[in-house]
């Protein structure tokens, strides 16, 4: 993205076929003035193929002032829910999409967007989500994706692909979180009242939500290792606090969570590590330790898995202004940042 200018945000409506909740979420995050929370300063605006009144799938009316010219301009272009799938993409708005796409534009998707994207091509040969009801037909029509009807979404580098509804959230919350680091998406969830980060490979639906109450068993030793990432948190150890046993424990926690032990604990290391990175002075070693990992080798290796950067990268990028957690005792060796 660019420092010297706004980063331009344009949301594809189409009269009477674009989501009415997408809009208001891609509103919610890029329409706003968020510069004192570390984010850019964004040109939002909604794009059609022709300016005018348009209306939603609930039948909304709204005014579009732009047409699919602003999309050359575009850093970024959502494609919000297709509501109608008889209303093929018109080849005008597959050719501004393709464009823009070439031209190093990040795509996201929310929900049945995903057919937009996968009508330009954009998703041949990558993996892709979209509402798990819709999933057989988007891998039916388009063979060439590899169509994950599980997850919330799928991060495939230029083009980020959502689920239904509310993972629309989790899908803008996450690009906000890899374009410009874990604090400003932190603080934007804040000001959103949502949850800050959930992994794209969270299950789209689970059985039952975690449960918030103190005396639920799960909710109490999911809240107990949150604040211990640094110990030992195997099945078993977690399983004890739980009062169950191993194999118990880990139907439970993939009934609740819609993930495994492991997968849970994986995100919150990464996502702690992260903060420690962006408002500390811990070593990458001292990081490795404070959350968790074996070794920094392999804090390093799950990181740049995750995030596409090394963890010396990810702070040269996204280091707050003034450091505001400094870690008492960190080693003082050359793999700071």
């Amino acid at each position: 993205m660019h420092e010297d200018r706004p980063v331009v945000v344009s949301a594809v409506v189409a009269d009477g076929i674009v989501g009415s909740f997408g809009i208001g979420v891609a509103a919610e995050v890029f329409g706003y003035d968020r510069r004192a929370m570390g984010l850019p300063r964004f040109d939002f605006a909604l794009v059609t193929e022709r300016p005018g009144v348009v209306r939603t799938d609930t039948g909304i009316p709204i005014t579009v002032e732009h047409d699919f010219a602003r999309l050359a301009a575009s850093d970024i272009v959502l494609i919000t829910a297709w509501e109608v799938f008889d209303a093929e993409p018109t080849a005008a708005l597959i050719a501004a999409v393709r464009a823009a796409h070439a031209r190093g534009a990040t795509i996201v998707t929310h929900c049945t967007g995903a057919f937009v994207a996968a009508a330009a091509g954009l998703l041949d040969g990558c993996r892709a989500t979209t509402h798990w009801r819709w999933a057989g037909e988007l891998a039916a029509r388009f063979p060439a994706v590899r169509v994950d009807p599980a997850v919330l979404y799928v991060d495939c580098g230029q083009v980020v692909t959502g689920a239904g509804t509310a993972a629309g959230v989790d899908a803008m919350l996450h690009l906000v979180r890899r374009e410009w680091g874990a604090a400003a998406a932190n603080a934007l969830a804040r000001e959103m009242v949502v949850p800050p980060h959930r992994d794209g490979g969270q299950a789209q639906f689970i059985d039952a939500p975690v449960a918030e109450c103190e005396d639920d068993r799960l909710g109490v030793v999911l809240d107990w290792a949150r604040a211990h990432l640094a110990d030992d948190l195997s099945v078993d150890v977690l399983a004890r606090r739980a009062l169950m046993s191993p194999r118990s424990f880990a139907r439970r926690f993939k009934a609740t969570t819609g993930t495994t032990p492991h997968a849970w604990l994986l995100g919150q290391r990464l996502a702690a590590a992260e903060t420690l990175l962006e408002d500390s002075d811990a070593s990458v070693e001292e990081v490795a330790r404070l959350v968790g990992f074996g070794t920094a080798a392999g804090f390093r290796e799950q990181f740049v898995r995750r995030r596409g950067v090394s963890p010396r990268a990810y702070r040269q990028t996204f280091r707050t202004g003034a450091v505001v957690r400094a870690v008492p005792d960190a080693a003082e060796d050359g793999s700071a940042a």
